[in-house]
């Protein structure tokens, strides 16, 4: 197996910030590309976009890719290659994730099939909605930032500054009754103002749930006080990995919001995915500023899922790759050039 990886550059169409932090007054996401070739020369795309909110770093994954083995990989055997990557270190979830990408792109192009036919899930065409993301800013820029997005039937504010009430007026002003989602990235410090944010918003009357409400070191006990006192339902974010938190999650929140880079891949998120459903958790995929690599690899996956959010290729201008589309907020793959694997091609 040959190995490349490179670096990529993304620029956002505006600044992007969040609560936490950890990318506010970005304008570029540096992530990284994987790319396998077996013997025979069939090629496997992956991609990492590492987040400093899991401590991950576009340097972290290119030292995690020179450690690789490639002769150690193969698309014929996705579940050991994946368990050697596993292998070289403990956390490194974002680089794992490319590989495991990688590794199933190139075995479901050998297999001739799209990814979710290779996974046994399918993909209904016109039937999968995501959310346009609304990112921290002063409200003229949520104004505006709405109104661009008008063809989208749900929007994700994203909360947990000093401007949020401002904010959210801004955006009824010029969206009234459109569904909004509303993320406060461990925002809200205390059970006290989580609870009365829970409170103001539900009397907006078209919020459909709130994601990580506060901090994932917030104890048990505060966690469940204020799930059992919100009018609104709670999805965990940074608290949700794998399966592994699925006993945390169904005791403290009401769904989960599951991303590839944070579970290491397709392979674990489908069975973080799967985990929570069986849990009776609500389930949504979403995504950290990622090409279309990533992107769609994700969409494979939305046969499991109760909402998507994952619009992280259409916050970038510079997109490398073409993958799945979301024309008015719904996902397709009818127009994708490379009917297998992944579904992406370079863009020319």
């Amino acid at each position: 197996m040959k190995l490349r990886f490179w670096t990529c550059n993304l620029h956002l169409t505006h600044r992007w910030a969040i609560a936490s932090g950890t990318s506010n007054g970005a304008s570029v996401h540096q992530v990284v590309i994987v790319e396998l070739t077996d013997a025979d020369g069939v090629v496997g795309l992956g991609e990492a976009a590492p987040s400093r909110t899991y401590l991950e770093s576009p340097e972290g994954v290119l030292a995690f890719c020179a450690r690789v083995d490639a002769s150690r990989l193969s698309f014929a055997d996705v579940a050991a290659s994946s368990a050697y990557i596993a292998s070289l270190a403990p956390h490194e979830m974002a680089a794992k994730c490319a590989f495991n990408i990688a590794l199933l792109d190139g075995a479901a192009r050998r297999a001739r099939q799209p990814l979710c036919d290779y996974l046994g899930l399918g993909f209904r065409e016109h039937h999968h909605v995501t959310s346009f993301s609304i990112g921290i800013d002063t409200p003229d820029v949520i104004r505006s930032k709405v109104l661009e997005a008008a063809n989208y039937p749900v929007l994700k504010l994203k909360v947990g500054d000093v401007n949020e009430v401002a904010n959210l007026a801004a955006l009824r002003e010029v969206a009234p009754t459109k569904p909004v989602r509303v993320d406060a990235n461990e925002g809200w410090k205390t059970k006290e103002i989580a609870l009365a944010r829970t409170e103001w918003l539900a009397r907006d009357g078209h919020i459909q749930f709130i994601e990580q409400p506060m901090p994932r070191t917030t104890p048990v006990a505060d966690l469940v006080w204020l799930k059992e006192r919100s009018p609104l339902p709670l999805l965990a974010d940074e608290s949700y990995h794998t399966e592994a938190d699925i006993p945390h999650c169904a005791e403290c929140f009401h769904g989960v919001n599951v991303k590839l880079v944070k579970t290491g891949g397709v392979s674990v998120a489908y069975s973080a995915l799967q985990a929570a459903r069986r849990a009776g958790l609500k389930t949504m995929i979403g995504c950290m500023i990622e090409s279309s690599v990533l992107i769609t690899a994700a969409a494979h996956l939305a046969e499991l899922t109760d909402y998507l959010d994952i619009d992280g290729n259409i916050l970038i201008n510079n997109d490398p790759y073409l993958g799945v589309t979301s024309e008015k907020g719904i996902l397709s793959f009818a127009s994708s050039v490379d009917p297998i694997g992944l579904r992406v091609s370079k863009r020319v």
